[in-house]
C-alpha cells in the first residue's frame, strides 16, 4: 500500500509538470500502478494451481519418484484422506515420495505435495507420515510459499501473471519466470513463523483423521539427533527451523488440547510392512 501511494504522489508531481516527457512518464507510471495493484490481489485458485503445477515439474526434474507403484499408492491414500478433513479438500491434491536420500518435503500451491525417501526411511509408523504429509498440507492451505512468491517476485512480474494478459502467449514467459523464482524458494525457505503455523495445524488435522497427533512431533525428536552438517539433512536444517525450537513450540499446543487424541492408533505394522521392513 506504500509503494502505491509513492506512485500516486510521483503521478501528481508529473501531472504539474505537463510536459511531453512528463506525459510519457505519466503512462510508465499508470502502467506501473496497475501491476502493482493486481500483484498485490489474491491469486485466484486456477493460477495457483498453474504456477504449482511448474514448480511441481521443476522438482520433479531434480529427482524423480520412487518406482515403486505401492508405496505412491499408500501415500496418495493418506495424504488425500488428510487432505480431506481440511477446508480445501477438492484441490487437486497430488502425494509422492522422492528418489532422494535427502531428508526433506515439499509443498508446491495448489497440492502438490513430496516427501523425500530420506525421510520417510527415518520414519516409524504411518502416524508419523501423516503428521509431515499434514505440516505439508498446511502450508498449500495458508497458501505460504504463494504468498512468499507473490511477495518476492516482483510488482511488474506479478502483473503480468495476474493480469488479463496472462491469456497471451507472449505472456506465457511470464509465468516460466514466476514457476522458476518459486521453485528457487525450495532452497531458501519460509519464513519461522510460517513453518511454526505448519507445525501447530498439521497435528491437528492428523488428530482430526484419526491418528495419533503426536507423530509429527516423534519425526522432529528423531531429526533432532542428527548433525545439520550432514550432507542429507543440511537443506532441511537450512530452510526449517530447528527441530528443537519446533517442538518447543508445539509443546504449549499437544498437551492442552491433543492429549485426548494420543491414544488414537499410530498403524506401525501397516507402515513397516508397505516399506518392507520386517
Amino acid at each position: 500500500m506504500k509503494t502505491v501511494k509513492l506512485i500516486l504522489w510521483s503521478l501528481s508531481l508529473i501531472l504539474c509538470a505537463g510536459s511531453a516527457q512528463a506525459q510519457f512518464n505519466f503512462n510508465k507510471l499508470i502502467d506501473t500502478v496497475k501491476k502493482v495493484s493486481e500483484a498485490t490481489t489474491e491469486i485466484d485458485e486456477p493460477r495457483e494451481i498453474e504456477i504449482g503445477e511448474g514448480v511441481a515439474s521443476n522438482l520433479l526434474g531434480a529427482a524423480p519418484l520412487v518406482a515403486n507403484a505401492n508405496l505412491q499408492k499408500y501415500v496418495n491414500l493418506i495424504g488425500r484422506w488428510l487432505a480431506s478433513q481440511t477446508e480445501r479438500p477438492d484441490l487437486p491434491w497430488n502425494f509422492g515420495v522422492l528418489d532422494s536420500a535427502n531428508v526433506n518435503a515439499f509443498a508446491t500451491p495448489g497440492g502438490s505435495v513430496f516427501i523425500t525417501r530420506g525421510l520417510l526411511q527415518k520414519m516409524h509408523s504411518e502416524a508419523e507420515l501423516a503428521g509431515v504429509l499434514a505440516h505439508e498440507i498446511s502450508h498449500v492451505l495458508r497458501k505460504h510459499h504463494l504468498k512468499a512468491i507473490q511477495k518476492n517476485a516482483g510488482a511488474g512480474l506479478m502483473g503480468d501473471m495476474v493480469g488479463e494478459a496472462t491469456k497471451n502467449n507472449s505472456n506465457r514467459e511470464s509465468l516460466g519466470k514466476i514457476v522458476n523464482f518459486g521453485t528457487e524458494m525450495y532452497a531458501r525457505g519460509l519464513d519461522k513463523s510460517d513453518e511454526f503455523e505448519a507445525d501447530r495445524m498439521g497435528v491437528v488435522i492428523a488428530a482430526r483423521a484419526g491418528y495419533d497427533p503426536y507423530g509429527l512431533p516423534a519425526v522432529l525428536q528423531t531429526l533432532q539427533g542428527a548433525k545439520p552438517q550432514d550432507s542429507d539433512v543440511a537443506l532441511m536444517f537450512k530452510t526449517h527451523p530447528s527441530p528443537s525450537d519446533r517442538l518447543d513450540i508445539l509443546e504449549t499446543l499437544l498437551p492442552a488440547k491433543l492429549d485426548s487424541y494420543a491414544s488414537q492408533p499410530q498403524l506401525t505394522e501397516r507402515f513397516l510392512d508397505t516399506l518392507g521392513i520386517k
